[in-house]
């Protein structure tokens, strides 16, 4: 038998030993109640334990606990105390009740001396899957110094095997079964204790942010290699984020940043533009909107809305119907509030927010309305494309009447659109033109009254967000084609900013277009970034200035020669309004010819040229007055 147990206890000895040195060795100190001297505290084997009959562990108590001394680092404790049950003394006493002694003083020394004897007790800790660990509490106990021969045992571990932050422990005397369970306490909890120069652990990277309006970005500076990760609220789903700058469009309020260390456990979340306002216009930019029909379990009708945004909103939306002097008018008893509970975000960083406007008449063509709170300000009506079934067969009548007239239109469509105006010009904007968005409002106005065909992209928002932006983009750009004009684009300083890191990241840029990549794009800087793309297209095959043409309401923006951006090298630029005479005069009669006439200023083109000197002088192209403001529906 002794054979047999031999090669086990080596094992098991060098299994432990093992054990020790992968978690470090522990330290451990021993503190006994009165009736206790002579307390020592020794590393146990958990088998083969030599058990003392002389005390009995009755109660355990037990906590992990930080413990830090003087200056050096702080580590984890396990904290035991034990009550104990003293047995010493009472077999003596048993065997003195039946004999008599003739000298009483001298039985009383040698009773004396047989009471004080040695005893011990054995505690063990585990935390899985680890192997148990157990100290053995030697003492010598004097019941005459005892009460009521109960005595107490304080056991301090320090740096205990396997415990670690969040650790489970379970504690038990070596003589019984049952185990008492602690929970050492976590990461965070230690680290929000102000203990983080202590704790090697609690080290978190941070990250600082610069915005860089002359770039249109933010500049993300780490003190080190960092991992970062961008979300759109503090509880929003973590992106991770490769480059060292966000384009300033992607940058809302609620926009948060997380920052570790691949061998560091903790992050540092960080939300730098939470009380930057001006950012708030980037939410309302990216805020979608639709609206569907739909019917009850109990037949009744439903007007279903579903808003989607980066940020989650606070504010109400309500029914509306189109009423005489084209106002969209509530419909009274379906206001409801946007709450913070219910808003999503959807596999696209988007919180989403879903409603229902129950037992409505559909009707009336309700449209919804939305009014945010923090800027008090009205989005929409935004109305659904359905019709109610009634209509279909109307709908299909007028199906068969445009088809039957389709053959005697085709041939005579062309020359009567060529009549009826001058051509079709499309007004593109950078994301940034809300600060001049009563000049192009008035821009488009004036232009319509001149006969031409007129789409503004800021008051195109409804079809772009049905049809995309890109998609939409080139609809007009057909229109151009077949109806000639131009497409214009609006210059502005930060125009000018994002075509220059465009011309540098082109192959980025390209990507960023599509739609590609990590860069949460505002979906209307789409068009303006494809219209780039396609400048670029045309210069490569020659045709540079056939459908783009520049326009600006700075005066700022007009440059030296060469100062431009690679991709508006070669197009005309007219200010506003001191130009205004030959734009309108270039988009009538110059919509369908190549920039190959008048003279060049380093690769491009200013408004007044001397090859147009005649032409104007014999137009009669009027300025017109431009509204003072402009109304418009969607965002």
């Amino acid at each position: 038998m002794f054979l047999f147990r031999w090669p086990v206890c080596c094992f098991l000895l060098a299994f432990h030993k093992s054990a020790y040195g992968w978690a470090g060795y522990d330290v451990s100190e021993v503190t006994c109640s009165q009736g206790l001297s002579e307390c020592t505290v020794a590393d146990e084997m958990p088998l083969g334990i030599s058990e003392s009959d002389g005390a009995d562990v009755q109660m355990v108590t037990a906590k992990v606990e930080v413990c830090c001394e003087n200056n050096a680092p702080c580590t984890l404790c396990l904290l035991v105390d034990a009550e104990l049950s003293i047995h010493v003394g009472e077999d003596v006493d048993k065997s003195r009740s039946g004999h008599d002694t003739e000298n009483d003083r001298e039985g009383a020394t040698i009773s004396t001396v047989l009471i004080c004897a040695a005893a011990s007790v054995t505690l063990c800790y585990k935390t899985p899957p680890t192997f148990p660990a157990c100290k053995r509490v030697d003492f010598t106990v004097c019941p005459t110094e005892l009460k009521q021969k109960v005595a107490k045992v304080s056991l301090v571990i320090t740096n205990p095997a396997g415990v670690s932050f969040s650790s489970i422990v379970y504690i038990y005397p070596s003589k019984a079964l049952h185990l008492i369970e602690v929970v050492a306490p976590s990461l965070n909890e230690v680290c929000s204790q102000n203990l983080q120069k202590s704790i090697k652990d609690c080290y978190m990277p941070t990250v600082n942010s610069v915005i860089n309006q002359e770039m249109n970005q933010v500049e993300l500076k780490l003190a080190g290699r960092h991992k970062v990760c961008i979300q759109y609220e503090a509880d929003g789903r973590c992106q991770s984020w490769e480059s060292k700058t966000i384009p300033l469009h992607s940058v809302t309020p609620c926009l948060c940043l997380q920052v570790w260390d691949d061998d560091k456990p903790r992050r540092s979340q960080s939300c730098p533009f939470k009380n930057m306002g001006f950012l708030q216009k980037n939410v309302w930019q990216n805020l979608t909107a639709s609206v569907r029909h739909g019917r009850m379990n109990n037949k009744g009708q439903m007007l279903l809305w579903n808003l989607s945004a980066p940020c989650r909103l606070e504010g109400e939306v309500w029914p509306c119907r189109w009423t005489s002097g084209h106002r969209c008018t509530e419909i009274e008893g379906f206001r409801q509030q946007l709450g913070n509970t219910t808003w999503e975000q959807n596999s696209d960083v988007q919180w989403v927010k879903i409603g229902v406007f129950e037992d409505i008449n559909l009707q009336l063509s309700p449209c919804v309305m939305v009014n945010l709170r923090g800027g008090d300000l009205h989005l929409g009506p935004f109305c659904s494309h359905q019709t109610a079934r009634w209509r279909w067969n109307l709908l299909a009548v007028a199906v068969l009447l445009v088809i039957a007239l389709a053959a005697l239109m085709s041939c005579l469509r062309h020359d009567f659109v060529k009549i009826g105006r001058k051509g079709h010009v499309v007004l593109l904007s950078p994301p940034d033109i809300h600060d001049d968005f009563s000049e192009v409002c008035g821009l488009g106005s004036l232009l319509k009254s001149q006969g031409f065909s007129v789409s503004v992209d800021q008051w195109s928002r409804m079809e772009q967000c049905n049809l995309g932006p890109l998609p939409w983009l080139h609809s007009q750009l057909l229109h151009v084609k077949n109806l000639g004009g131009r497409a214009v684009l609006i210059l502005t300083r930060k125009a000018l900013g994002l075509a220059h890191e465009w011309s540098r990241q082109q192959p980025e840029a390209l990507q960023a277009g599509r739609g590609d990549g990590n860069v949460p794009q505002s979906p209307y800087s789409d068009v303006f970034l494809a219209s780039l793309c396609l400048i670029l297209v045309d210069k490569r095959q020659g045709r540079t200035g056939e459908r783009f043409l520049l326009v600006t309401f700075d005066q700022d923006v007009v440059q030296p020669p060469g100062s431009l951006p690679e991709p508006f090298q070669g197009l005309h630029l007219f200010q506003l309004p001191s130009q205004m005479k030959t734009l309108l005069c270039e988009l009538a009669g110059g919509g369908n010819r190549k920039v190959d006439g008048g003279k060049s200023k380093a690769g491009w083109k200013w408004g007044i040229l001397d090859g147009w000197k005649l032409k104007t002088k014999h137009a009669t192209c009027s300025q017109g007055t431009i509204p003072a403001q402009c109304k418009y529906s969607g965002i």
